[in-house]
């Protein structure tokens, strides 16, 4: 256990932002679940753009990285344009 005062504070700062971060990653996962349950294109596409919104927001707060941002997005769109053909 830390000693100092900073360092408890810091210990329950950790633990406060740990827990935060892990619920938007658990949103993120959701709404990636739900484009890809989607039955139809049309259902699909109207996720993706609710998906790219969750997404984008998680790289303005730095939980997490640009390129991954875009790796997932990536995936996304591949996804929903093979439900077109």
């Amino acid at each position: 256990m830390a000693h100092h005062k900073s360092a408890i504070k810091r210990i329950r700062q950790n633990e406060k932002r740990r827990l935060r971060n892990k619920a938007y990653k658990t949103r993120m996962k959701t709404f990636i679940k739900k484009v890809r349950s989607a039955e139809s294109y049309d259902e699909a596409l109207q996720r993706l753009k609710e998906a790219y919104s969750v997404i984008d927001k998680l790289v303005e707060k730095g939980i997490i990285k640009r390129n991954t941002a875009a790796n997932k997005k990536s995936r996304l769109a591949r996804f929903v344009n093979s439900l077109s053909k």
